[in-house]
């Protein structure tokens, strides 16, 4: 293993360690009472042996009185212990629920305020592992930590010092040997274990991305006949983590077994030594039995100590993706000034805007200027890639400008909180996405607290309402994931009754009309056209013969705006982007195609 794999291995424990304790200070009394419970149940099993060796020496001598008062402090210290643990994990497991939770809210509140760019490019089947995977780890870590090493530590330290006191060769025996082992143990888990665990982790998050995306891809695998592809292209990512788990389980074996030998050996010197005291005569029976028996005490939590830490390092090896999401900068964040923008005649402003998606060299936009008034209908036409899209994001600000600003109402929409800048913004995808959840809850999803009159209503202006009327659940039907179970024209038509409900001043349109059939085309536009009536609205078009009843129309490309007019307007002009796209559509001209959205 190289220096810079150890490095990051090392760095992954602290940054996990670190996110635990961090979590652990938000419970400080409950932290407080764990390991004094802990701490007081082992210190009363450390006296056991020794209650034990006084025990053997009392029955030798033949001591009446002093068997049972022996034998009644042995038993008073096993109810003692056994009370404690039982206190110790009462506390630890609302502490460890707590924590669990609080860390999946706080990894959900994150991946739902991360970047459009950071969701196109993760898999949602990995993140939901991620989160998953390590929101379980911490009931180990807890309970590895706080219970088991933390209990090891208290009996091999006060073992130790019981010993020293009474024979230093035997204390300094087993406290060495003790120490060697655990040594050895830390350093086979961080530097040998450790590297391989991850490895074989980041296999497991591919492998859940890999099912998520086929799974919900599945109606293309259908389409195509491509299960046996599918099923193949899983078994060859299978046998990658396959491998890489293999060799993880192989060397937390050799580790176990190397940890093995080493109590042994300590066993062998702890015995050997007893047996010489006694041999000299330095040692009664009773001395040894409180030797021996320490050292099976001791035994047990070094045994246990390899195993929890190898469990340690698998559940910091298992959190190490979910300490990359809450580290994972959000992308666009509200500023610490930010505050909710009031919208009210929705004019939309860009001002010079200068705008690069991430590291691209090359601005889309480059002191870009154009004012869309309140309640004015506006289209935006112009090849893929022409700016269209961007435009409406940088509005929602799902990007920040690279330069200039964007303004609503004269409002910069950087200084607003995203919450409220959105929630008055209604957007009607090209691809309508549904929670799978029933019809009602979907529309409603643009104001929970509306009635079941209103979302009838919503329904009705939509065109909606008639086919969620025939259904035999209605409004109560579930749609599926995705909104698999209904048409595409009846998704669209959610989707508007869902902006209808909203009800903002400012309305967007991915205008999704060209792949439906006639009939659910015309219910849609005229769904449409109710739902524009009284507002700002920005259509993205595709057909350009969805652009002709609006007040304006901007035709864009590659960043520029070119052309800014109604349609009779851009159509006088022969020579114009927007006549030839025009032409080309309807069939006008027929030389070398000029592709636009469809």
């Amino acid at each position: 293993m190289t220096d810079q794999s150890r490095k990051g291995a090392q760095n992954n424990v602290r940054a996990v360690l670190a996110f635990a304790f961090r979590h652990w200070a938000a419970q400080k009394l409950r932290i407080a009472l764990v390991c004094g419970f802990v701490c007081f149940g082992v210190a009363l099993e450390v006296l056991v042996p020794m209650i034990a060796g006084r025990l053997v020496d009392a029955l030798s001598a033949g001591d009446r009185r002093g068997v049972p008062l022996l034998f009644a402090a042995m038993v008073s210290l096993g109810i003692g212990t056994v009370v404690a643990r039982h206190l110790s994990i009462a506390v630890i497991v609302p502490f460890t629920l707590r924590m669990m939770s609080d860390v999946a809210e706080q990894a959900f509140r994150r991946v739902q305020r991360f970047s459009t760019d950071w969701h196109a490019n993760s898999f949602a089947g990995s993140t939901v592992r991620k989160i998953t995977r390590g929101m379980w780890a911490i009931d180990m870590l807890n309970d590895v930590v706080l219970i088991h090493i933390l209990g090891s530590l208290v009996v091999l330290v006060g073992t130790m010092i019981l010993l020293g006191l009474h024979w230093p060769l035997v204390g300094l025996v087993m406290g060495l040997g003790a120490i060697a082992y655990i040594v050895l143990t830390v350093l086979l888990a961080t530097r040998w274990v450790a590297p391989a665990s991850t490895l074989s982790n980041a296999w497991d998050t591919r492998m859940g991305g890999l099912l998520s995306d086929a799974i919900g891809s599945n109606a293309v695998v259908k389409a195509f006949g491509a299960e046996l592809r599918e099923e193949d292209r899983f078994a060859r990512l299978v046998g990658k983590w396959r491998n890489r788990t293999r060799r993880t389980w192989m060397r937390s074996t050799w580790s176990g077994t190397m940890q093995l030998g080493v109590l042994w050996m300590l066993r062998t010197m702890v015995v050997g030594a007893a047996v010489w005291l006694w041999w000299r005569g330095d040692a009664t029976p009773g001395d040894v039995t409180y030797v021996l028996t320490s050292y099976f005490v001791l035994h047990g939590h070094l045994a246990d100590i390899g195993y929890h830490v190898h469990h340690l390092q698998r559940s910091v090896n298992e959190m190490e993706e979910l300490v990359e999401i809450h580290d994972q900068p959000l992308g666009i964040e509200d500023r610490a000034d930010a505050e909710p923008i009031a919208i009210t005649a929705g004019e939309v402003r860009f001002d010079d805007v200068t705008f690069r998606y991430g590291t691209h060299v090359t601005p889309l936009y480059e002191g870009l200027s154009v004012t869309i008034r309140g309640g004015e209908r506006v289209g935006l036409v112009g090849h893929s890639g022409s700016g269209k899209t961007s435009f409406v994001k940088l509005i929602q600000r799902l990007y920040d400008v690279t330069g200039g600003r964007v303004t609503i109402d004269g409002q910069d929409v950087s200084h607003a909180t995203q919450q409220s800048l959105r929630s008055q913004i209604a957007i009607v995808q090209q691809e309508p996405i549904l929670f799978h959840r029933s019809l009602a809850d979907n529309i409603a999803y643009a104001r929970p607290d509306a009635t079941m009159a209103e979302i009838e209503r919503a329904a009705e202006l939509a065109n909606a309402h008639d086919f969620i009327a025939r259904l035999p659940k209605g409004y109560a039907t579930l749609v599926g994931e995705r909104g698999v179970k209904l048409s595409g024209g009846e998704r669209q038509r959610v989707a508007l009754a869902r902006a209808f409900l909203a009800d903002a001043p400012i309305l967007i349109l991915d205008e999704a009309t060209s792949s439906l059939d006639s009939e659910s085309e015309a219910l849609i536009q005229q769904a449409m056209e109710r739902l524009m009536h009284g507002r700002t609205a920005i259509v993205i078009a595709h057909r350009l013969s969805t652009v002709r009843t609006l007040d304006r129309i901007l035709v864009f490309d590659q960043g520029r705006i070119v052309e800014d007019g109604d349609h009779a307007a851009l159509l006088e002009n022969p020579e114009g982007r927007y006549r030839r796209l025009f032409d080309r559509q309807s069939g006008a001209v027929r030389d070398e195609p000029e592709f636009i959205d469809a």
